[in-house]
């Protein structure tokens, strides 16, 4: 009887949190297969020179197999310089998925910052900094993303920095409304009762209350960062040839379109994936962790 008791208590016993969030996810099928596929390219982009070498088998030119449809040998065919398609598409996730990420990590940081810092205070330092989140947000993003690669110059550094800015805006906004909507509970007032500091506040009580949408926001920008990026490196204005970035073979294999389609048909289909799993985990974990859809 009293294993049948502790049994029972462990079955019923509460989850914590993170617990919570993941049982519900679980049971989300279009999350979980967007996670797959998220961690599936995360491990192609971390252990890429693992199975290829980026001299020969990524940039490596040899122009006697030059445009050669996709067959045993090259399952993806090669393009206009005889450059397998399908290892320049496997290395190509390190840097689209790089520049999503580290554009994105910048936003984060900086909208975080001046999100909490004008939900918090209010008053004039909200209008400053909410007034320059609308300039910056009432500009479209592509056009500011390009007006800024073509002031400080092209390279991938330069591409993650122009993605990030057109980002921040966003994470502004969305720190700032969380931020509003827990600057008044209870606890906060107890911690300025002790003498707290408004920062102190901030970063101990107030952000690890927030952190829910912000989570979700940072999913959804990924992806939409990896499209601007993409964007950009189709202008010529992204990641320099002849690094595999997705945008810039898509733009390569457009000149040959018509009888190789292929060059153009696998790069844009790994963006759509990419994408749509990055999607898919962003709209499962807004449902999970969203208290209203407890069940």
């Amino acid at each position: 009887m009293a294993d049948k008791n502790v049994s029972v208590a462990a079955k019923y016993k509460k989850r914590s949190q993170a617990g919570e969030i993941w049982h519900r996810m679980r049971k989300n099928k279009g999350a979980m297969l967007g996670l797959v596929i998220v961690a599936l390219l995360v491990f192609v982009a971390l252990f890429a020179d693992v199975f290829l070498d980026y001299e020969t088998d990524v940039i490596g030119q040899n122009i006697a197999q030059r445009l050669q449809h996709p067959s045993a040998q090259h399952i993806m065919g090669t393009d206009d310089v005889g450059r397998d398609v399908f290892a320049r598409l496997l290395y190509g996730a390190r840097f689209s998925l790089a520049v999503g990420v580290a554009a994105v990590a910048f936003a984060l940081v900086v909208g975080v910052l001046f999100g909490s810092v004008a939900g918090f205070f209010g008053g004039r330092i909200e209008e400053v900094i909410m007034r320059i989140s609308d300039m910056l947000a009432a500009v479209p993003s592509i056009l500011m993303a390009i007006a800024i690669v073509s002031a400080i110059g092209q390279s991938t550094l330069n591409l993650m920095i122009a993605v990030g800015v057109t980002s921040v805006p966003q994470f502004i906004r969305i720190t700032r409304a969380a931020v509003m909507t827990v600057r008044n509970q209870e606890y906060i007032e107890a911690a300025q009762s002790i003498g707290l500091s408004k920062f102190e506040i901030i970063w101990s009580h107030v952000l690890p209350n927030c952190l829910s949408p912000i989570i979700v926001q940072t999913t959804l920008r990924v992806a939409s960062a990896i499209i601007s990026a993409s964007s950009l490196s189709f202008l010529g204005l992204g990641v320099p040839s002849p690094d595999p970035e997705w945008g810039s073979m898509l733009s390569t294999g457009r000149k040959f379109i018509r009888g190789y389609s292929y060059l153009t048909v696998f790069p844009g289909l790994a963006i759509m994936i990419t994408v749509l799993a990055l999607n898919l985990l962003g709209d499962g974990l807004r449902d999970a962790m969203d208290p209203k859809l407890k069940r």
